[in-house]
This record gives structure tokens, C-alpha cells and sequence, in this order.
């Protein structure tokens, strides 16, 4: 048996009923009236795919530079089908807020690689944003939609993993 084939046994591995539809959701508290919006709406959508609350494990972290090490640790650990990470990048004029934002993509991109559980983004970064009430109605309801996108890319995510682990056997 080759070096690579042990290692791709030791990652890949069915997952156990309690497995296989845990789901952990993390989220970034920056601008945290607004990227709740999200959660509420992922966690009432996949409701409505047939998902239980505690299917759902929510995390806070500060902000969203801290989401791709948990989401890699909560990968890591086994317990999830699947994980979904939430966040609102802004242009703060301290970062170059698409650096921030492109960071937090590839990292994400490459714990669902390195893990093979894959990761759901709703890391959101828009041109403009203005702290002022029509920005923040309109980025509230925007991440409704996507928290909405985002659990039946989820369900649809964990069910499609599901049918290539059983052909892969």
C-alpha cells in the first residue's frame, strides 16, 4: 500500500448517524445585527429541509480572519457533514477589505480540500457599505437570502457527499 493510499484511508471515513447531518456553523461578530440575520435564516430554511436544531452547532469568533482555524478545527474533529461560515467584510479603511475577504475564501477553500468536509461560505464582502440605516436594511435582508441559499446549498452539499462516499465505498 503506497504512502498516499494510507493517508486518503485515514481522512476519508464514513460518517456515523450522529454524523451525518451535524452541521456547525460559524459565524463572525462584526456587524453581528446583520450577519445574524443569516443564521436565523439558515437555521429556518434547513428546518424546512428536514433538518432538527440540533442538527446545528453555532460558534462566535471575533471577526472574520478567525473563521477559516475554527472551521478547520471543527473539519478536523469528525463531528460535522458539513460546516457553513458567516461573515460581513468591510472596507474599515484600515485593511484592504478584498485581501481580507479573498484570505478568508482560499482558507476556506482549502479546509474543505485538506478535510474533505466541505464548507459552506456566506463571507460576504460588498462594494460599498455605509453605516447609515438604508446600507444596513438592505445588507440585513441580503444576508436573509443568503442564509437562506445557503442551507439548501447544505442539505444538497451533505446529501451529494454522501452518494460519492458510498460510491467510493
Amino acid at each position: 500500500m503506497s504512502r498516499s493510499t494510507v493517508h486518503r484511508q485515514s481522512i476519508i471515513r464514513p460518517l456515523t448517524e450522529t454524523q451525518a447531518s451535524r452541521i456547525a456553523f460559524v459565524q463572525s461578530c462584526w456587524h453581528r445585527d446583520i450577519v445574524d440575520t443569516s443564521r436565523v435564516a439558515f437555521l429556518r430554511r434547513l428546518a424546512k429541509k428536514g433538518f432538527r436544531r440540533q442538527d446545528v452547532e453555532c460558534f462566535e469568533v471575533p471577526g472574520v480572519l478567525e473563521i477559516p482555524l475554527h472551521a478547520k478545527l471543527l473539519a478536523k474533529s469528525g463531528r460535522y457533514a458539513a460546516l457553513v461560515a458567516a461573515g460581513f467584510v468591510v472596507d474599515g479603511g484600515i485593511y484592504r477589505h478584498e485581501f481580507v475577504a479573498a484570505s478568508v475564501i482560499d482558507a476556506l477553500m482549502n479546509v474543505q480540500l485538506e478535510t474533505e468536509v466541505p464548507v459552506i461560505s456566506l463571507v460576504l464582502t460588498p462594494q460599498r457599505f455605509h453605516e447609515h440605516d438604508e446600507h444596513r436594511t438592505f445588507f440585513r435582508n441580503h444576508f436573509v437570502t443568503k442564509g437562506e441559499e445557503a442551507a439548501v446549498a447544505c442539505a444538497a452539499t451533505i446529501q451529494s457527499i454522501r452518494k460519492v462516499r458510498e460510491i467510493r465505498g
